[in-house]
């Protein structure tokens, strides 16, 4: 194994959790900002309220989008199980 081989599973798997993670991320902030907004007008400034809608949304997403995440995951570990028969067998 050369330290090129390590970094490029490494940029791999960096690149891997960015893909998986990024979709919830994004439903989150989205509704994070949609209640912040709602809340500057309102002047309501309750904690449940930023909370339980942000929750709703995150296993919303976590629905919607885990065949994309467990495809991209699965796809990733075949790859690495790849990568490490070959430079076994090297």
């Amino acid at each position: 194994m050369t330290p090129e081989f390590i970094i490029s599973i490494t940029q791999e798997s960096i690149n891997t959790i960015l893909w998986i993670s990024a979709p919830i991320v994004i439903v989150a902030m989205l509704v994070g900002l949609a209640i912040s907004i709602i809340q500057a007008a309102t002047q309501i400034q309750e904690m449940t309220l930023v909370f339980v809608p942000k929750m709703l949304a995150v296993f919303i997403g976590l629905a919607m989008f885990a065949s994309f995440m467990l495809d991209t995951l699965a796809r990733f570990t075949f790859t690495i199980f790849d990568l490490a028969t070959h430079a076994s067998l090297l």
